[in-house]
């Protein structure tokens, strides 16, 4: 195949001496046994979106490598030296549980100490909260961890945090990713100083762990949590080094393990994808639930920050919550703790997400507290705390199976939610009801919330210009109606501008520039497209309600929600079945 003139400087660039015999070698025989592929591999720069830098691994400027983590490392570092003259700068890094994180670790804690910069670096495995915790507790300018999250196990990634504990964030990300950009691969300092690389492991996990407990036990009586049967599983990743510790000193102590998914493997042997928003990545702990009859089930991503609820409902069958409905148990259960504390004055507040249940900013008003929203994606959240120093930061969640409890971690923190799920669970239990059915009480209080989401993947060069297709195609032929409903205000976060159909009037969105489009109806209902930041596939959020008088009546309005949302899936399907 011929190559454009870019792709082929690339090509050449990588086969050049900046570049070790063994990648110019791997490129050499991807030109020859594997010419289709050179395109994919060096057609564009990684890029981070709102999770980092993630892709798949092997050579090339479109491939995580020694290289590209190498080059990121190294602008990164000049930018930490202008930010921060004439300082001793710290940085620390973790890792989770994929192929070549430990190595690639290393090759990014050379980098930084090559320059000049002290580096804390994870003996082993950790879960990403607590990188973010550790760079607080060490007092460090900057944080890394080497991930890919819940994708394949050909992926890996690199996240980047900074001073606060969050991920980087307008302007930090821009001048980052400018200075990166400007640098070459021979600039890359690659030769260790030694005596800059620290080993960090057990202090920090029992801060870690002691930390997660004192934010997430809320006065639960030692016999509710010694009657909570709990089964948890980390899918083969990083959070069992912590989650097992933290339920045992938080006095929960019949814990049932799924043991075949117990041993960190980059593989993920036993599941088809390790993400606990995949109902058959948690087919091996509700079985073992069944057997032992647990209350409640727990799953864990593989860097340990999301979090799979499964819990029994009115007939004892186990069911899995989706990521709004956990985080609706969470955050009120966080609300009502904090009432009943007295200590909430008005000046509070929770956060979300723009993709989200809007029932969060439902409760969050009904206890007096602020509800912030921000764009998808954690850093928003964790933003809103520095945003708002005057306010105190309740908790926070986002639709991905993603909870954060607190300040102590900017995050989305599995090791946290799992205690906190586990004290909303204790309780419940206790005063003889249960999740499910606390979920139900929360629907007849405030509204019966009810969402979707479509996932539809399009990779490689061909799947990126198709999913940028149907963005366009929505903007420039929006929808006027979903499902017989009129659209009433459609809101694009690419302009910044919101629309109100009905009176003609616009407004501007006081968010950083994004690729999304909300679509809200005349009954209440609202649609989000958006192309995912961090894999290749456009999502859409499909979130529909209605009132709900009495528990009774739960499963009759569920289902003329469900047919809401079948109705309104299908005209999405339709549509993009014509731009495609």
């Amino acid at each position: 195949m011929s190559l454009s003139p870019q792709i082929l400087d690339a090509v050449n660039e990588w086969l050049s001496p900046s570049f070790d015999i063994v990648t110019q070698e791997l490129v050499q025989e991807l030109l020859t046994s594997s010419p289709d592929e050179v395109e994919e591999h060096f057609y564009k720069n990684l890029e981070f979106g709102t999770g980092g830098m993630r892709g798949l691994m092997g050579v090339g400027n479109n491939r995580i490598n020694k290289y590209t983590l190498g080059k990121s490392t190294q602008g990164l570092s000049d930018y930490l030296h202008t930010c921060f003259p004439n300082q001793p700068i710290k940085a620390v890094i973790a890792y989770d549980c994929r192929h070549n994180s430990s190595s690639l670790a290393k090759v990014v804690a050379d980098v930084f100490s090559a320059n000049g910069i002290q580096v804390y670096l994870f003996s082993d495995l950790r879960p990403t909260p607590e990188l973010s915790f550790a760079l607080k507790y060490l007092d460090c300018h900057c944080g890394i961890v080497l991930t890919a999250s819940h994708n394949p196990p050909e992926y890996n990634g690199y996240k980047v945090y900074w001073q606060d504990g969050g991920q980087i964030v307008p302007p930090e990300d821009a001048e980052i990713i400018n200075v990166i950009e400007k640098l070459n691969y021979n600039q890359i300092k690659f030769n260790a100083n030694e005596s800059l690389i620290h080993y960090i492991d057990t202090e920090i996990d029992q801060a870690f762990i002691q930390s997660s407990i004192a934010n997430t036990s809320f006065k639960t009586p030692k016999k509710a949590k010694e009657n909570l049967k709990i089964v948890f599983t980390s899918l083969h990743g990083t959070a069992i080094t912590v989650v097992p510790q933290t339920l045992s000193q938080a006095g929960y102590h019949n814990v049932y393990l799924v043991e075949e998914q117990a041993e960190p493997n980059g593989n993920f042997p036993t599941i088809q994808s390790p993400n606990p928003e995949e109902p058959d990545a948690l087919a091996m702990a509700l079985a073992l639930a069944n057997t032992v009859g647990a209350d409640i089930v727990i799953g864990t991503d593989p860097d340990g920050d999301r979090l799979g609820v499964a819990v029994r409902n009115t007939e004892g069958q186990m069911i899995i919550l989706n990521g709004n409905q956990s985080m609706i148990l969470m955050t009120n259960f966080l609300l009502d703790q904090w009432a009943q504390s007295d200590k909430i004055n008005g000046k509070q507040f929770v956060g979300s997400t723009i993709v989200s249940t809007p029932m969060i900013a439902v409760l969050a008003e009904a206890y007096g507290v602020k509800c912030k929203l921000g764009l998808t994606g954690f850093k928003w959240i964790a933003k809103m705390i520095k945003d708002f120093p005057d306010l105190e930061f309740i908790g926070g969640g986002e639709e991905s199976f993603g909870y954060m409890v607190g300040d102590a971690v900017r995050d989305k923190d599995a090791v946290a939610a799992t205690l906190l799920i586990c004290e909303v669970a204790a309780q419940a239990k206790a005063k003889g009801s249960s999740v499910y059915e606390e979920l139900l009480q929360l629907y007849v209080q405030y509204g019966f919330y009810q969402e979707h989401l479509i996932s539809i993947t399009k990779k490689g060069i061909e799947g990126l210009a198709a999913i940028k297709q149907m963005m366009v195609s929505f903007r420039e032929n929006p929808w006027q109606e979903l499902n017989g409903q009129k659209v009433i205000r459609i809101e694009d976060y690419k302009s910044s501008f919101a629309q109100n159909l009905l009176t003609g009037k616009t407004e501007i969105l006081s968010f950083p520039k994004a690729d999304v489009l909300i679509f809200f109806t005349e009954d209440g209902s609202k649609i989000c497209a958006r192309p995912s930041g961090t894999e290749p596939k456009i999502k859409f959020y499909i979130s529909v309600h209605s009132h709900l008088d009495c528990v009774e009546n739960y499963i009759k309005i569920a289902s003329s929600l469900k047919e809401k949302i079948n109705s309104i899936q299908i005209q999405i399907e339709l549509e993009l079945d014509t731009v495609s």
